[in-house]
């Protein structure tokens, strides 16, 4: 009886603090009537029932619902998931470790793992935040998985039909995103090929979109419009996707170009954004960075470091480009693109990191913003996964093993 108490009382408090309205006859109370009989024999109306439970964390849903078969085939109904999401909102990590990396694991805040998931070896999780998880290789190979069907989406490996003359099929180079384009409701790939050591920098970088369906059979890939410059595709995970946009830092090879002189006007922080929606390149912005930095011929180190201290996130919603200064300060300064239109940065946070992120520590992505105010990190070269406090500029280690690539889930653990 004691395993149940908690949850009980969380039924007891909804009632207590219930503003349902029992009486209401919309759509969404028409369609819980006309649910299987099965999903209740009690006293209480199936209606009432449902709005009591929709209430519930997932946590205590997944309790309760084997406290009784009509409770179990409530929580269990599509319906019933769907609106819990809505409502709910919850995210979850999805997670690789470095001591197992043919199985991706969703897991929620205090690491307690959710669902274990096999991929295909060298597979690496791309950093998304969706209902649907994309794992890849840079050598042309790509899939969709479906955690809650356990459908998985093979995407095809041949190029665009205009495209076919002009890749390297024996020894590809690939780079992908994947996002969800929230008007149509449909989820898409982007894929780049790239020439590793880029020897001819007069030939464009290939770009093909491919839409997922169910089993993806028909599918096959959209070449779209090269661009003028590289985009930085060597990196992992160097494509974030923000309400439908994928955004790209420049690649480093130009770096050198600049040194020389022959790369005047492009910057470390300029970036590439692609629509998923229209499929089309859209114009590229200057960050915050190159704005206020004085490039100094004579010792060009600084200038040098700041192609590599320089990464994408996605938080709350916005873009936002994460400088970490390991040159003159252990320091890392978040930048969110308030405004695409008007190329309006804000510089949010400044998070002071000596005493907290172990010097060899190479690359620092921000994850997620908590309601509190706290943002989850993640380090990449050491695997670590930290919580850090503005109120008290402090780091907090979250108890795990060493991570490989983590992303976030925001499906219904429902039906898990």
């Amino acid at each position: 009886m004691a395993l149940w108490r908690k949850p009980l009382l969380a039924v007891a408090e909804c009632f207590r603090s219930s503003d349902m309205d029992t009486g209401r006859s919309s759509q969404l109370t028409e369609r819980v009537r006309r649910m299987p009989a099965s999903s209740n024999s009690g006293i209480l109306p199936l209606e009432v029932l449902f709005d009591v439970l929709v209430r519930l964390p997932a946590k205590e849903l997944c309790r309760l619902r084997i406290v009784c078969r009509p409770w179990q085939s409530l929580a269990s109904d599509p319906l019933f998931m769907k609106t819990h999401v809505a409502r709910h909102r919850e995210t979850f990590f999805l997670a690789s470790f470095k001591d197992d990396e043919t199985h991706i694991h969703i897991m929620d805040f205090a690491g307690n793992v959710i669902k274990q998931i096999g991929i295909p070896a060298g597979h690496k999780v791309l950093c998304t935040r969706l209902d649907l998880v994309c794992v890849a290789t840079n050598k042309n190979s790509c899939h969709v998985l479906n955690p809650v069907t356990g459908d998985v989406y093979n995407l095809p490996k041949s190029p665009a039909e205009e495209h076919m003359y002009h890749v390297n099929l024996r020894k590809p180079f690939t780079s992908f995103a994947f996002g969800h384009v929230a008007s149509t409701g449909e989820y898409k790939v982007l894929r780049m090929f790239n020439r590793p050591g880029f020897t001819d920098l007069g030939m464009p970088q290939l770009c093909e979109v491919i839409t997922v369906k169910g089993g993806t059979g028909q599918a096959r890939w959209r070449g779209k419009q090269s661009r003028e410059f590289f985009v930085e595709c060597q990196k992992a995970n160097s494509g974030v996707v923000v309400n439908g946009v994928v955004y790209f830092l420049i690649d480093s090879v130009y770096d050198s170009m600049i040194i020389g002189g022959d790369g005047a006007g492009i910057h470390p922080d300029f970036i590439c954004s692609f629509d998923l929606e229209v499929e089309e390149w859209r114009e590229d912005i200057q960050g915050p960075i190159s704005r206020n930095f004085v490039y100094d011929m004579d010792f060009p180190d600084e200038y040098i470091a700041i192609w590599d201290q320089l990464s994408l996130a996605e938080l709350k919603g916005y873009l936002v480009l994460v400088y970490h200064q390991s040159y003159r300060s252990s320091t890392i300064d978040l930048w969110y693109l308030i405004d695409y239109e008007t190329r309006t940065w804000i510089k949010q946070y400044s998070i002071q990191i000596e005493s907290f992120v172990p010097v060899r520590e190479c690359k620092v992505k921000p994850l997620l913003v908590l309601d509190d105010g706290r943002i989850v990190v993640w380090l990449g070269s050491t695997g670590l996964l930290l919580i850090y406090d503005p109120r008290t500029s402090t780091f907090a280690e979250v108890e795990m093993r060493r991570l490989s690539e983590v992303g976030l889930y925001t499906g219904s653990v429902l039906s898990l």
